[in-house]
């Protein structure tokens, strides 16, 4: 889904690029959600083995309603045309994303690596929420707790990390304005400055 969103400049591959070999074994899927910002319009695409894809359409038609034509021709239009339309706004989050990763690893308890691609940061909070229920700010010590702290304390809404099988981070998107994180910078801080 993130193909096209790369934070930095090295190739894509998929599976199938690093090993053909498994081409009776993979399915490869991809959608125009993220890298034509057509969130939404509920748009994906599946390549792989036959009974399986085959499968995947008596599932889906029994599921979900199918995409409206407008949906579709959009799609096509995006998907075979000039790709460079994605250029502008891979820039802002390569500048969003570095902006972002430099606030956190200036925030105490916070330390943030480079992603390589979509646009989240994923911060390692373990220590300011060791910090925060020590100093009895939250009541658990729990990347739940640091989140509702947040949202009601701040009102900056981030995603628990255990919701990604990661306790103690939390996922944060910067598919917003510059101005807006750097309002939601400022805010984290604030609320782990106590």
């Amino acid at each position: 889904m993130y193909e096209h969103v790369k934070l930095k400049d090295m190739p894509f591959y998929n599976i199938l690029n690093v090993n053909p070999a498994l081409k009776d074994r993979c399915v490869i899927m991809n959608g125009v959600s993220k890298a034509y910002s057509m969130t939404g319009w509920r748009i994906g695409y599946a390549a792989g083995p036959s009974y399986i894809i085959k499968a995947m359409e008596i599932l889906q038609s029994q599921s979900t309603s199918n995409p409206t034509s407008i949906s579709q021709v959009a799609a096509e239009a995006a998907l075979s045309g000039d790709q460079a339309c994605m250029n502008p706004m891979i820039k802002a989050f390569r500048e969003r994303h570095a902006y972002v990763v430099k606030s956190f690893n200036e925030i105490p308890g916070l330390s943030c690596i480079e992603a390589e691609g979509a646009f989240y940061a994923f911060p390692d909070a373990r220590k300011a929420i060791e910090y925060l229920f020590n100093q009895k700010v939250l009541k658990e010590k729990t990347d739940h707790a640091l989140a509702d702290y947040l949202l009601e304390k701040e009102g900056v809404a981030v995603v628990p990390g255990s919701a990604f099988g990661s306790d103690g981070y939390f996922r944060i998107s910067f598919a917003t304005s510059m101005e807006n994180l750097i309002e939601a910078m400022k805010r984290i801080k604030r609320a782990l400055s106590v």
